[in-house]
Protein backbone atom coordinates (compact mmCIF):
# COMPACT_ATOMS: atom_id res chain seq x y z
CA UNK A 1 0.00 0.00 0.00
CA UNK A 2 1.16 3.68 -0.86
CA UNK A 3 -0.55 7.26 -0.87
CA UNK A 4 0.04 8.77 -4.45
CA UNK A 5 3.60 10.58 -4.61
CA UNK A 6 1.81 13.68 -6.34
CA UNK A 7 -1.13 14.31 -3.47
CA UNK A 8 0.51 15.94 -0.32
CA UNK A 9 -1.00 13.21 2.55
CA UNK A 10 -3.55 14.59 4.92
CA UNK A 11 -1.83 16.11 8.50
CA UNK A 12 -1.73 14.23 11.55
CA UNK A 13 -4.20 16.78 12.86
CA UNK A 14 -6.45 16.00 10.01
CA UNK A 15 -6.88 12.42 10.46
CA UNK A 16 -6.63 13.31 14.62
CA UNK A 17 -9.59 15.23 14.26
CA UNK A 18 -11.64 12.21 12.22
CA UNK A 19 -10.47 9.30 14.66
CA UNK A 20 -11.65 11.84 17.39
CA UNK A 21 -15.32 12.28 16.43
CA UNK A 22 -15.73 8.34 15.97
CA UNK A 23 -13.91 7.99 19.29
CA UNK A 24 -16.43 10.36 20.79
CA UNK A 25 -19.62 9.32 18.87
CA UNK A 26 -18.78 5.47 20.13
CA UNK A 27 -18.27 6.88 24.04
CA UNK A 28 -21.48 8.46 24.06
CA UNK A 29 -23.43 5.51 21.91
CA UNK A 30 -24.49 8.29 19.88
CA UNK A 31 -25.11 8.40 15.51
CA UNK A 32 -22.95 10.94 12.93
CA UNK A 33 -25.34 12.22 10.01
CA UNK A 34 -22.28 11.99 8.12
CA UNK A 35 -18.56 11.17 7.23
CA UNK A 36 -16.52 13.64 10.03
CA UNK A 37 -14.09 15.07 7.08
CA UNK A 38 -12.86 13.97 4.04
CA UNK A 39 -12.82 10.76 3.44
CA UNK A 40 -9.30 9.04 2.96
CA UNK A 41 -7.83 8.67 0.04
CA UNK A 42 -6.56 5.35 0.23
CA UNK A 43 -6.67 1.97 2.53
CA UNK A 44 -3.45 3.48 4.02
CA UNK A 45 -4.25 6.72 5.14
CA UNK A 46 -7.97 4.85 6.80
CA UNK A 47 -5.45 2.93 8.74
CA UNK A 48 -3.39 5.61 9.88
CA UNK A 49 -6.81 6.84 10.64
CA UNK A 50 -7.89 3.66 12.47
CA UNK A 51 -4.41 3.49 14.68
CA UNK A 52 -5.13 6.94 15.88
CA UNK A 53 -8.38 6.04 17.20
CA UNK A 54 -6.85 2.71 18.84
CA UNK A 55 -4.73 5.33 20.62
CA UNK A 56 -7.72 7.55 21.73
CA UNK A 57 -9.69 4.59 22.88
CA UNK A 58 -10.31 3.12 26.68
CA UNK A 59 -9.71 -0.38 26.09
CA UNK A 60 -6.69 -2.53 24.56
CA UNK A 61 -7.25 -4.69 21.22
CA UNK A 62 -7.37 -8.19 21.96
CA UNK A 63 -8.11 -9.36 18.14
CA UNK A 64 -9.34 -8.06 14.86
CA UNK A 65 -12.40 -8.72 12.38
CA UNK A 66 -11.56 -9.64 8.89
CA UNK A 67 -13.72 -7.85 6.41
CA UNK A 68 -13.98 -9.08 2.74
CA UNK A 69 -13.49 -5.67 0.27
CA UNK A 70 -15.53 -6.37 -3.25
CA UNK A 71 -13.48 -6.35 -6.52
CA UNK A 72 -14.37 -2.81 -7.82
CA UNK A 73 -13.84 -1.31 -4.18
CA UNK A 74 -10.47 -2.33 -4.34
CA UNK A 75 -7.76 0.25 -4.01
CA UNK A 76 -3.91 -0.15 -5.74
CA UNK A 77 -2.58 -1.95 -2.68
CA UNK A 78 -5.06 -4.84 -4.10
CA UNK A 79 -6.10 -5.64 -0.60
CA UNK A 80 -8.98 -7.76 -1.35
CA UNK A 81 -9.96 -7.94 2.72
CA UNK A 82 -9.34 -5.09 5.61
CA UNK A 83 -9.12 -5.56 9.81
CA UNK A 84 -10.85 -3.95 12.55
CA UNK A 85 -10.03 -4.06 15.78
CA UNK A 86 -11.45 -6.13 18.26
CA UNK A 87 -11.45 -4.66 22.05
CA UNK A 88 -11.50 -6.67 25.62
CA UNK A 89 -14.62 -5.28 27.08
CA UNK A 90 -16.71 -6.05 23.73
CA UNK A 91 -15.85 -9.67 23.73
CA UNK A 92 -18.91 -11.97 25.26
CA UNK A 93 -19.08 -15.89 25.79
CA UNK A 94 -22.34 -17.36 24.80
CA UNK A 95 -23.51 -19.31 28.05
CA UNK A 96 -26.38 -21.29 26.36
CA UNK A 97 -28.64 -18.40 27.06
CA UNK A 98 -29.07 -14.50 25.40
CA UNK A 99 -26.58 -11.92 25.08
CA UNK A 100 -27.44 -9.07 24.59
CA UNK A 101 -25.14 -6.79 22.60
CA UNK A 102 -24.95 -3.03 21.72
CA UNK A 103 -25.56 -1.21 18.27
CA UNK A 104 -26.10 2.77 17.44
CA UNK A 105 -29.07 3.71 17.31
CA UNK A 106 -29.48 6.11 14.03
CA UNK A 107 -26.57 4.19 12.79
CA UNK A 108 -25.57 1.16 11.35
CA UNK A 109 -26.28 -2.43 12.98
CA UNK A 110 -25.92 -5.85 11.83
CA UNK A 111 -25.14 -9.14 12.78
CA UNK A 112 -22.75 -11.74 11.21
CA UNK A 113 -21.95 -15.27 11.46
CA UNK A 114 -17.99 -15.55 12.11
CA UNK A 115 -15.62 -18.40 12.36
CA UNK A 116 -13.27 -16.97 14.77
CA UNK A 117 -9.57 -18.56 15.45
CA UNK A 118 -7.68 -17.83 18.77
CA UNK A 119 -3.82 -17.77 18.35
CA UNK A 120 -1.88 -20.94 20.23
CA UNK A 121 0.80 -19.05 19.31
CA UNK A 122 2.99 -16.11 18.48
CA UNK A 123 3.35 -15.26 14.61
CA UNK A 124 6.48 -15.86 13.28
CA UNK A 125 9.05 -12.81 13.99
CA UNK A 126 10.38 -10.49 11.09
CA UNK A 127 7.44 -12.51 8.54
CA UNK A 128 5.24 -10.15 7.18
CA UNK A 129 3.47 -12.34 4.36
CA UNK A 130 2.11 -15.58 4.43
CA UNK A 131 0.24 -18.00 2.33
CA UNK A 132 -2.86 -19.62 3.39
CA UNK A 133 -0.64 -22.63 3.73
CA UNK A 134 1.99 -21.16 6.08
CA UNK A 135 -1.11 -19.45 7.65
CA UNK A 136 -2.25 -23.02 8.56
CA UNK A 137 0.74 -23.59 10.05
CA UNK A 138 0.66 -21.12 12.80
CA UNK A 139 -1.42 -22.78 15.56
CA UNK A 140 -4.45 -21.73 16.14
CA UNK A 141 -8.20 -22.84 17.84
CA UNK A 142 -11.39 -22.16 15.91
CA UNK A 143 -14.73 -21.02 17.39
CA UNK A 144 -18.45 -20.07 16.11
CA UNK A 145 -18.81 -17.03 16.79
CA UNK A 146 -20.91 -13.66 15.94
CA UNK A 147 -19.62 -10.55 15.29
CA UNK A 148 -21.45 -7.06 16.07
CA UNK A 149 -21.08 -5.04 13.38
CA UNK A 150 -22.36 -1.14 14.43
CA UNK A 151 -20.87 1.95 13.71
CA UNK A 152 -22.46 5.23 14.63
CA UNK A 153 -22.69 6.14 10.60
CA UNK A 154 -25.14 4.46 9.00
CA UNK A 155 -23.79 4.98 5.51
CA UNK A 156 -20.52 3.34 6.62
CA UNK A 157 -21.06 0.26 4.06
CA UNK A 158 -21.98 2.01 1.26
CA UNK A 159 -19.66 4.38 1.30
CA UNK A 160 -16.75 2.08 1.40
CA UNK A 161 -13.60 0.17 3.02
CA UNK A 162 -11.99 3.16 3.22
CA UNK A 163 -14.53 4.93 5.39
CA UNK A 164 -15.13 1.30 7.15
CA UNK A 165 -11.51 0.91 8.28
CA UNK A 166 -11.66 4.36 9.75
CA UNK A 167 -14.30 3.49 12.09
CA UNK A 168 -12.55 0.33 13.51
CA UNK A 169 -13.85 -1.86 10.86
CA UNK A 170 -17.15 -0.84 11.38
CA UNK A 171 -16.94 -3.66 14.84
CA UNK A 172 -18.78 -3.20 17.65
CA UNK A 173 -17.95 -6.35 19.47
CA UNK A 174 -17.85 -10.35 19.59
CA UNK A 175 -19.65 -13.31 20.72
CA UNK A 176 -18.28 -16.29 21.35
CA UNK A 177 -19.54 -19.99 21.44
CA UNK A 178 -17.89 -23.31 21.20
CA UNK A 179 -14.78 -24.77 19.84
CA UNK A 180 -14.72 -26.52 16.32
CA UNK A 181 -12.55 -29.26 17.13
CA UNK A 182 -9.70 -30.17 14.58
CA UNK A 183 -10.90 -27.91 12.22
CA UNK A 184 -7.26 -28.06 9.74
CA UNK A 185 -8.66 -31.88 9.35
CA UNK A 186 -12.20 -30.89 8.56
CA UNK A 187 -13.74 -30.37 5.34
CA UNK A 188 -14.72 -26.48 5.00
CA UNK A 189 -17.71 -27.40 3.12
CA UNK A 190 -19.15 -28.93 5.90
CA UNK A 191 -18.80 -26.43 8.25
CA UNK A 192 -21.91 -24.59 7.56
CA UNK A 193 -24.43 -21.83 9.33
CA UNK A 194 -27.78 -20.36 9.28
CA UNK A 195 -28.57 -16.73 10.43
CA UNK A 196 -32.40 -16.41 11.74
CA UNK A 197 -33.67 -12.54 13.11
CA UNK A 198 -36.81 -12.86 14.84
CA UNK A 199 -37.36 -16.28 13.50
CA UNK A 200 -37.33 -15.13 9.84
CA UNK A 201 -34.14 -17.11 8.27
CA UNK A 202 -32.29 -14.18 6.62
CA UNK A 203 -29.11 -15.70 5.38
CA UNK A 204 -27.40 -19.33 4.89
CA UNK A 205 -23.25 -20.28 4.24
CA UNK A 206 -20.44 -21.15 5.85
CA UNK A 207 -16.92 -21.79 5.89
CA UNK A 208 -16.69 -22.02 2.29
CA UNK A 209 -18.70 -18.37 2.29
CA UNK A 210 -15.33 -16.92 2.52
CA UNK A 211 -13.11 -16.54 -0.73
CA UNK A 212 -10.44 -18.54 -0.41
CA UNK A 213 -12.06 -19.97 3.00
CA UNK A 214 -10.19 -19.79 6.37
CA UNK A 215 -7.14 -20.04 5.77
CA UNK A 216 -6.80 -17.14 3.60
CA UNK A 217 -8.80 -14.74 5.92
CA UNK A 218 -6.04 -16.06 8.86
CA UNK A 219 -2.85 -15.32 6.23
CA UNK A 220 -4.52 -12.23 5.55
CA UNK A 221 -4.89 -11.43 9.11
CA UNK A 222 -1.26 -12.32 10.00
CA UNK A 223 0.14 -10.25 6.60
CA UNK A 224 -1.46 -7.04 7.00
CA UNK A 225 -0.87 -7.29 10.80
CA UNK A 226 2.38 -7.35 10.85
CA UNK A 227 2.86 -5.07 7.48
CA UNK A 228 1.17 -2.59 10.23
CA UNK A 229 3.59 -3.28 12.98
CA UNK A 230 1.10 -5.21 15.02
CA UNK A 231 2.12 -8.83 14.10
CA UNK A 232 -0.49 -10.77 16.35
CA UNK A 233 0.29 -12.72 19.09
CA UNK A 234 -0.98 -15.80 21.23
CA UNK A 235 -4.40 -15.79 22.17
CA UNK A 236 -5.31 -13.28 19.94
CA UNK A 237 -8.68 -13.38 18.15
CA UNK A 238 -9.39 -13.45 14.23
CA UNK A 239 -12.71 -12.81 13.16
CA UNK A 240 -12.83 -14.48 9.82
CA UNK A 241 -15.64 -13.01 7.83
CA UNK A 242 -19.20 -12.95 7.17
CA UNK A 243 -20.11 -16.33 6.80
CA UNK A 244 -23.68 -16.45 5.99
CA UNK A 245 -23.98 -12.37 4.83
CA UNK A 246 -24.37 -9.13 6.44
CA UNK A 247 -27.97 -9.33 8.81
CA UNK A 248 -29.56 -5.51 9.31
CA UNK A 249 -30.94 -5.28 12.58
CA UNK A 250 -32.61 -3.24 15.18
CA UNK A 251 -33.11 -3.05 18.82
CA UNK A 252 -35.06 -5.48 20.43
CA UNK A 253 -34.77 -7.75 17.78
CA UNK A 254 -33.26 -11.55 18.19
CA UNK A 255 -30.72 -13.29 16.02
CA UNK A 256 -30.36 -16.70 16.36
CA UNK A 257 -27.32 -18.09 14.54
CA UNK A 258 -26.91 -21.96 14.02
CA UNK A 259 -23.56 -23.14 13.39
CA UNK A 260 -24.96 -27.24 12.05
CA UNK A 261 -23.19 -30.21 14.58
CA UNK A 262 -21.92 -27.37 16.45
CA UNK A 263 -24.06 -25.26 18.46
CA UNK A 264 -26.11 -22.25 18.09
CA UNK A 265 -25.79 -18.45 19.28
CA UNK A 266 -28.94 -16.30 20.50
CA UNK A 267 -28.38 -12.51 21.31
CA UNK A 268 -30.61 -9.42 20.89
CA UNK A 269 -29.66 -6.04 20.20
CA UNK A 270 -29.78 -3.48 22.69
CA UNK A 271 -28.84 0.97 22.54
CA UNK A 272 -25.70 1.59 22.51
CA UNK A 273 -26.85 4.47 24.48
Amino acid sequence: MSNDAATPPPSTSTLSAIAQRFVEARRAGASLPDFPGQIPDDLVTAYQVQDIAISQWHDHVVGWKVGYIAAERRDASGDERLLGPIFSQKVWNATGGTTEFPIFVGGFGAVEAEYVLVLGADAPAEQTHFTPEQAAQVPATLFIGVEIASSPLATINQLGPRVVISDFGNNNGLILGPEVTDWLARDEAALTAQTLIDDQVVGTGGATTLPGGLRAAYAFALSRSAQRGRPLKRGDLIATGNATGIHDIEVGQRALIRFAGIGDISCTAVSAS
